[in-house]
């Protein structure tokens, strides 16, 4: 939890030269791969699109090979109550680098391990947030285009950074006019995580 005064020590919230580096690389991918997409526009190809796998499903852009989706239809037209998605991917030191720097989280509980060793978890935790963020992950799964109205969450527990989670999606309610109410969890290591509900909305993606 975040105390009632900021620290005016830049050595209590900054990370170490370490990890600012693995951060500082991140930024550099970050903007790598805004250069790809900027070739991609032109029809060209950059000699990184390698490293990017063909998406499992057309609602996302691009896949990684570490990444899995399951989806219990194709069709939006077929979408009810439910239906699912899964999506599974892991969650590496350089993720929650990455995160604590476009975030601003830079919580020591995240990022220095040292430190996190002291503290109730015996060591630096996945951001949770984060790990939430592998259900906006399931949702882009759907069939067509989702967007998020609204999310409840509960976290029952803490993800170790290196861990595999789960992210699972379930239909539990049509409300009418596109609009779905989901149950939404994400799972780690086969622990419950992250519980909660969510309101979406599903419609027909562009052409």
């Amino acid at each position: 939890m975040s105390s009632n005064t900021i620290p005016t020590d830049a050595t209590d919230i900054v990370p170490g030269p370490e990890r600012w580096a693995t951060i500082s690389q991140h930024v550099l991918n970050s903007y790598a791969e805004a250069n790809n997409a900027m070739l991609a526009a032109m029809g060209l190809q950059s000699s990184s699109e390698a490293t990017r796998v063909a998406p499992t499903v057309p609602e996302v852009t691009y896949g990684d090979a570490d990444w899995t989706t399951e989806r219990s239809t194709d069709s939006l037209e077929e979408l009810s109550v439910g239906d699912a998605v899964r999506f599974t991917k892991s969650v590496e030191d350089a993720d929650v680098a990455a995160f604590a720097q476009v975030s601003g989280d830079t919580n020591r509980l995240h990022l220095e391990n040292d430190f996190a060793e002291d503290t109730r978890f015996g060591g630096s935790i996945v951001h949770g947030t984060l790990v939430a963020g592998a259900i906006s992950a399931a949702l882009a799964r759907f069939p067509g285009l989702t967007v998020y109205l609204s999310q409840d969450l509960e976290f029952q527990g803490p993800v170790e950074i290196g861990s595999t989670i789960t992210a699972d999606c379930e239909i539990i309610e049509e409300l009418g006019g596109d609009r779905y109410r989901l149950r939404t969890t994400v799972d780690s290591e086969g622990e419950r995580v992250v519980d909660g509900e969510a309101v979406v909305l599903i419609e027909d993606a562009p052409e």
